[in-house]
């Protein structure tokens, strides 16, 4: 299927629900109608192993839906909605730090806005096509002045902006003054201009920070143009022109407030951080909030690096970054909503079809509160989809230096690359080459589908589809098993996982926040067992406020294996205030908690474990009952041929693997220098990093005893659970999964 066939699309208000409770889903279609049904997923697309299968549920909402196009409006920007104080102006002084990441975009870029374009009415300080800032009022009767400065803003600099309108004294002044230094600065300006005293015409326009005006779509939906790509820090509005004195005042740091009793708004930034709240100081209520999550905690004009964290100095920390390409929710109307009947646990989706269109809206049905069906419960890694969601490195990073496969995108893909209204993974940067800091799951996420396949891996399912690989093993051993999903585990903690005897990971669980991991290590203390059945887990500290549970946020810190780093400063979650980047340098490497942590990753094929002399030992007899002594585990698999691929955890005692731990298997001297070390353990620029040449580059089994009759049982690879249908599910990664989960799910 073509890139533009993507006709179908859609997603569901919550990824995991209960019987009894309603979940609302959100569809687009191109086509004037679709069929829409509800089926559990029992197994995955691959055209190496068993065929797809999905389970047709009978429910309500069943039958034929009527087609609609629902649009996508992408971009960042603040809004002060009923802004009655702010329209009734005749002179006015608008003042801000700017640090504009595009100011040469060919578009117009609002800064601070009280514009109607039909109307050609209000005021406003903007970023022209050109890249210069600007002043335009307009009267409402067809007049419209713009003020622009000589000279073009210089990208990724900071700046003190302001425009004053006398209309008494006929007047406009225009400022531009760049905060670093620089002899004979050309990209610093001052204008002032005579111009024809004319009203400002009030309008029902809001006022914006970081768009241009607000318009209507075909569908009647509201949407900002204009939108400001960059950094804004401590907006404000005077109802009257300041003098050069009183600019001089706040270009120095003097608080709005003490310049004038004139203020009518004066914004701080790092207030109510965590929300979408923006706070209005001038005591005049005019609060507003912003839309699509721009990047909050971000610092200012002011920063002085002597400290990191935002909480302790706030005043530093006055700057939210906007971007022309933020999505935190598409806002689309629900087509269809769905009462969960008396379903079991597992996987689920709406499955929507015209024609030759399908798509895939997946879902979780957990068990009520405090009433588990099963000894097992499978933990789906869903801060791990999110973070992938829509991910378009390909348009990044040549993957060819990874594998040795051809790569070919997937449709999915494609129309990603056509379609970035869609929003972004956690991988991406922005059109200003920041990083994508959050994501959510109140959007189509085009490749979290049963059927989705990645390029580089063979190409085969990944994250979200390849974890199907353990749920239709899972069904076929004939295991009964519940669901969860990090979202869950994180509102409710350890009384969630208690109940059960096993919980079992899927393939990549690499974002945890805070409460998760102080989840799982209060399960295992307290006797809990823990299959960790992927590899690259527990890597990324993530953030998800409680109050927004459908966003997560990473920053990416100044290490670990990542496609972006976060800028300096900029290190700590505005939805937590805890320091982000790796989980090991907040003193809880992977190792410390299951034994193995990341180490290499690579795509050039996969490979099999060679037991060790602990897998000897007595205390694991169990997990090896039928395997021989020489028998390489896992040289096979539906995922680039073996069990031990794409992406590798190993056993460091340095980093925390207990010194108790057995080391049970390991594929170390298997992989070719597609697979190379990763660089938070590469302390010199030093040769011999590959698979070929570093012993590290491996994939580690791992037993670890815990407290209380607990225990964990890694494998270390992402590609594990690809092997287990392998053979019609007679393989050696099948019997001892088999081993370990029927022992654990014992109690």
């Amino acid at each position: 299927m073509a890139a533009a066939d993507v006709k179908l699309m859609g997603y569901a208000d919550k990824l995991s629900v209960t019987p009894g409770e309603k979940i609302r889903f959100m569809v687009s279609s191109e086509a004037p109608s679709y069929e829409a049904a509800i089926v559990r997923l029992t197994r995955p697309d691959h055209s190496k192993g068993p065929s797809y299968t999905e389970e047709v549920i009978s429910t309500h909402i069943d039958g034929q839906y009527s087609g609609r196009k629902q649009p996508i409006h992408s971009g960042s920007y603040g809004i002060v909605r009923n802004p009655s104080s702010l329209g009734r102006v005749d002179s006015f002084t608008l003042q801000a730090w700017i640090y504009p990441t595009t100011p040469q975009k060919s578009d117009v870029q609002g800064l601070l806005t009280k514009w109607s374009e039909p109307q050609e009415a209000g005021y406003g300080l903007f970023i022209g096509e050109d890249g210069h800032l600007a002043l335009w009022i307009g009267n409402g009767d067809g007049k419209v002045d713009k003020v622009r400065t000589p000279v073009t803003l210089r990208a990724s600099s900071w700046y003190f902006v302001v425009c004053c309108y006398d209309v008494d004294q006929e007047k406009a002044i225009l400022r531009q003054d760049r905060l670093e230094y620089e002899p004979s600065d050309e990209s610093s300006a001052i204008v002032e201009r005579s111009i024809e005293a004319q009203n400002v015409q009030n309008n029902d326009a809001p006022f914006l920070i970081a768009g241009s005006h607000r318009e209507t779509d075909e569908t009647g939906k509201e949407f900002v143009r204009g939108v400001y790509n960059g950094k804004i820090d401590s907006p404000c509005v005077f109802g009257r022109a300041l003098n050069s004195s009183e600019i001089e005042s706040l270009r120095h740091g003097a608080p709005p407030s003490n310049v004038s009793k004139d203020l009518i708004a004066a914004w701080d930034f790092a207030a109510d951080d965590s929300s979408s709240r923006i706070t209005d100081l001038s005591g005049h209520q005019l609060h507003g909030e912003t839309v699509n999550m721009p990047a909050r905690a971000m610092t200012g004009h002011n920063w002085a690096g002597g400290e990191i964290n935002f909480r302790v100095v706030p005043e530093e920390y006055g700057a939210i970054h906007f971007h022309e390409d933020d999505i935190e929710d598409a806002g689309w109307e629900a087509d269809f909503e769905l009462t969960v009947p008396q379903l079991r646990s597992s996987v689920y989706a709406a499955r929507l079809t015209s024609g030759d269109a399908e798509a895939y809206i997946p879902f979780y049905v957990r068990p009520k509160k405090g009433a588990p069906t099963a000894p097992v419960v499978f933990l789906a890694p869903t801060n791990t989809y999110i973070a992938y969601a829509n991910e378009s490195l390909h348009a990044e990073h040549d993957y060819t230096v990874f594998t040795d496969n051809p790569i070919s995108l997937a449709p999915e893909d494609e129309y990603l690359a056509e379609h970035p209204e869609l929003g972004m993974s956690l991988y991406d940067v922005h059109k200003d080459r920041s990083g994508s800091a959050y994501s959510s799951r109140l959007r189509p996420i085009l490749n979290m589908d049963p059927k989705y396949k990645w390029y580089v891996n063979g190409p085969g399912p990944r994250h979200f589809s390849a974890d199907l690989y353990l749920i239709d093993w899972l069904e076929e051993k004939g295991y009964q098993y519940d669901v969860i999903t990090d979202e869950d585990l994180h509102l409710e903690g350890e009384e969630l996982l208690a109940p059960y005897h096993v919980v079992l990971t899927g393939t990549h669980p690499e974002y945890w926040t805070t409460p998760m991991v102080a989840a799982i290590e209060q399960y295992l203390n307290a006797g809990g067992r823990l299959m960790y059945l992927g590899g690259n887990g527990f890597y990324w500290v993530t953030g998800m406020n409680p109050e927004r549970p459908h966003l997560i946020e990473v920053r990416r810190g100044i290490a670990g294996t990542r496609a972006w780093e976060s800028r300096p400063g900029e290190t700590y979650l505005s939805t937590t205030g805890e320091p982000g980047g790796l989980w090991r340098y907040r003193g809880k490497a992977p190792q410390r908690l299951v034994g193995v942590g990341f180490t290499s990753q690579g795509w050039g094929g996969a490979e099999g474990y060679d037991r060790k002399s602990d897998s000897f030992d007595d205390r694991v007899a169990f997990i090896f009952e039928g395997i021989g002594e020489d028998e390489v585990i896992g040289d096979f698999g539906l995922l680039m041929g073996g069990a031990a691929g794409d992406e590798l955890d190993r056993l460091d005692y340095d980093l925390g693997t207990p010194p108790h731990a057995l080391w049970l298997a390991t594929s170390s001297g298997r992989h070719s220098d597609y697979y190379q070390y990763t660089v938070e353990d590469i302390l010199m620029s030093l040769p011999g990093q590959g698979g070929t040449e570093n012993p590290s580059v491996r994939a580690d089994m791992v037993y670890v005893e815990t407290p209380s009759g607990g225990a964990v049982f890694s494998v270390g690879s992402i590609n594990w659970c690809g092997s287990l249908s392998y053979n019609d599910y007679n393989n050696n990664v099948s019997l001892i999964t088999d081993n370990v989960l029927r022992e654990f799910a014992s109690g």
